[in-house]
Parts: C-alpha cells; sequence; structure tokens
C-alpha cells in the first residue's frame, strides 16, 4: 500500500470510530466528508459500513491485545502490570471510542476476540485477588467492573489529564479503595 493510501486508510478508520462512537448510524458518505476523503477512496477500502465498522472493532483490538501483552499481566508484579495495562489502555480508548461492548454484537468474529482478551483482563483480576490485593469480601465480578469504569473515567471523562497521571489515579483508587486494609 502507497503511504498515501496507507494515510487515508488511517484516517478513515479514526474519524469513523469518533463518528460512530458519536453515533453508531453515522454514513459512510458522513465519515468520507469527515476525513476529508471522496467517497470512491472510502468504497474502495470498505464497501459497506458493516466492512468499515468492522475494521475500526479489528484495529481497536489489535491496540488492546498490545497493551495487555506489553503490560505483562500475568508475569509482572500486580500494581505494576495494572499500571501499564492503564496507562496503554486509556489512549487506545481515545483514539477508539466505539463501544465495543454493545456494537461488536453485530460482528461475531470481532466479538469473539474481544472476548478472549476480556478473559485476559479477569485473569489478571483474578491473581490480584489471589494475591491478596483485593477485599476478599468484594465479588471479582464487581472489582472488573469497577476497573472498567475507572479507565473509562479516565480515558474520556477527564481527557485532559495524561494517560500516566490517569494510570496513577485508576490504580491508587482500584488498590486503595479496593484494596485489603
Amino acid at each position: 500500500m502507497r503511504a498515501d493510501a496507507a494515510r487515508n486508510l488511517a484516517v478513515v478508520l479514526r474519524t469513523g470510530a469518533r463518528l460512530l462512537a458519536q453515533d453508531p448510524r453515522t454514513s459512510l458518505a458522513a465519515i468520507a466528508t469527515a476525513a476529508d476523503v471522496d467517497r470512491t477512496t472510502l468504497h474502495r477500502h470498505f464497501a459497506t459500513r458493516k466492512a468499515l465498522l468492522s475494521a475500526v472493532f479489528q484495529a481497536k483490538l489489535d491496540s488492546s491485545e498490545k497493551v495487555l501483552d506489553e503490560a505483562r499481566l500475568t508475569a509482572a508484579p500486580v500494581a505494576v502490570a495494572l499500571h501499564r495495562y492503564v496507562e496503554g489502555i486509556i489512549p487506545v480508548s481515545r483514539e477508539w471510542p466505539v463501544d465495543t461492548r454493545h456494537m461488536m454484537q453485530q460482528d461475531p468474529a470481532a466479538s469473539v476476540r474481544r472476548d478472549q482478551l476480556s478473559a485476559r483482563v479477569d485473569a489478571f483480576v483474578q491473581r490480584a485477588a489471589d494475591e491478596g490485593h483485593l477485599r476478599s469480601d468484594i465479588p471479582l465480578s464487581w472489582a472488573r467492573a469497577v476497573l472498567d469504569q475507572l479507565v473509562d473515567t479516565g480515558a474520556h471523562r477527564f481527557p485532559e489529564i495524561d494517560a500516566a497521571q490517569a494510570a496513577d489515579l485508576v490504580v491508587d483508587t482500584f488498590l486503595n479503595g479496593l484494596g485489603n486494609r
């Protein structure tokens, strides 16, 4: 792929993610206009809106998988792994703001992949509990939901806070708000 074509594709994907997050019914024409590409360029890459949506999901999942790999959730100390995960996933969430939990129901392959990545975070929360970092009277599903909300809050409610500072806040809130005392 030529450099300009790759650049156009990246702009279309990021613009599509942003607009689809705002309105899941956004048309390809609106995305092409906002990405400053003509509709034939967009249609050359994505024949349908569903194809674009699938590509956006895959881009978000690729980025998320890289963050999970780099966080070393199974090997690094819990607090370190959690900070790496949060510091990495906040920019991914900001760059790809589409809600994968609801919108991926239309894309079974992406949904399966999302579930696999989510299971890795579930296993990490289980590890944190097993190692005594979380209170034993808190259900793991509650701890996971709180972690997800903290990440979402850091990513979207406070976009002016850089990812490292947001990660500091999320980790402190998660481990000290739910941590053993």
